[in-house]
């Protein structure tokens, strides 16, 4: 798959509140959340669905991979999506990995894969 997602009892900005916490002990920050339902509605689109995005970036992995090729930043910021579905929190993300593949280098793979374990165990804990 290329997602990594799981449910979680909390409400949307609870969890959202608890992403970014998880984030911080693995050095990653929040660039943006997005609201995506809000700003439908104020462009006149009736989306229903609480439906969050945070874009998240570690300064130095960013550069790590960058300075391998920059064509990875085709994939940054990773997002990390908080959206409810029937009722029930969600938490996932695409994984770094799948998208890396399309680069074809083993060693921004590996980069990848520790990116994507950092993020995981983040979502992991905030649930």
């Amino acid at each position: 798959m290329f997602d990594y997602t799981v449910e979680t009892s909390k409400n949307i900005d609870e969890a959202v509140q608890a992403v970014e916490e998880c984030l911080k002990e693995e050095n990653f920050g929040v660039l943006w959340n997005f609201d995506l339902k809000s700003k439908l509605k104020e462009k006149g689109v009736d989306f229903d669905t609480p439906y969050r995005v945070l874009e998240v970036c570690n300064p130095q992995e960013a550069h790590r991979v960058l300075s391998e090729n920059l064509l990875v930043g085709y994939f940054l910021p990773c997002k990390i999506v908080i959206y409810e579905d029937k009722g029930t929190t969600k938490i996932g993300l695409p994984k770094p990995t799948s998208l890396i593949q399309m680069i074809q280098n083993d060693k921004i793979q590996a980069i990848a894969e520790d990116i994507e374990h950092r993020l995981i165990s983040s979502i992991d804990k905030a649930i």
